[in-house]
């Protein structure tokens, strides 16, 4: 019978200078990666910490004035006006507070003050849209001007007479049915 022998390898393994040096560089760019994963959620968490900035916060402030922001207020139906030749939207909107039970309260009671401040807005190129009437949220996105009037570049809007929450365990009833 032939006799097996077994020799052990020789190890081809780097000095533990060179992978030392490797397990270094790892780690570097481990730390370098959730470095840059924080400051991205930090940075995203601060910045869009609030949807939009109040009529108030808006109107007097200078440091406003040319940048892109997006602000919330109640419109005034009475100053709504339609240009349809050259689809140019005016009105004006009252500040609306950022705490309340209510929207459709908050909006009402924000057009009776007669002391809060309001916004003179422009949207050009666009229609008419429905939902554009008298105590509805306008949420813009726009630049205020140096005239003081906010020119929106994005108009959304919200009627909480026509959409209105349900409460728990309330069946929702569609209009007219």
């Amino acid at each position: 019978m032939a006799e097996a022998t077994w020799e052990k390898p020789q190890s081809t393994a780097q000095p533990t200078g060179a992978g030392g040096n490797e397990r270094l560089k790892f780690l570097i760019g481990g730390i370098l990666i959730l470095a840059a994963v924080g400051f991205l959620i930090i940075n995203g968490t601060l910045s869009g910490a609030r949807y939009y900035i109040t009529v108030d916060e808006l109107v007097g402030n200078p440091a406003y004035v040319g940048q892109t922001v997006r602000v919330a207020g109640a419109v005034d139906g009475a100053t709504i006006n339609f240009d349809s030749q050259n689809l140019i939207i005016t009105f004006e909107t009252a500040n609306v507070p950022l705490d309340y039970d209510n929207l459709a309260t908050a909006l009402h009671e924000a057009l009776l003050d007669t002391n809060g401040k309001r916004l003179s807005v422009r949207v050009e190129g666009q229609p008419m849209p429905d939902l554009l009437q008298h105590e509805a949220q306008a949420i813009m996105t726009g630049t205020m001007g140096e005239d003081g009037i906010f020119h929106a570049t994005e108009l959304l809007l919200k009627c909480p007479t026509r959409f209105e929450e349900a409460q728990p365990g309330q069946a929702i009833v569609e209009p007219g049915a």
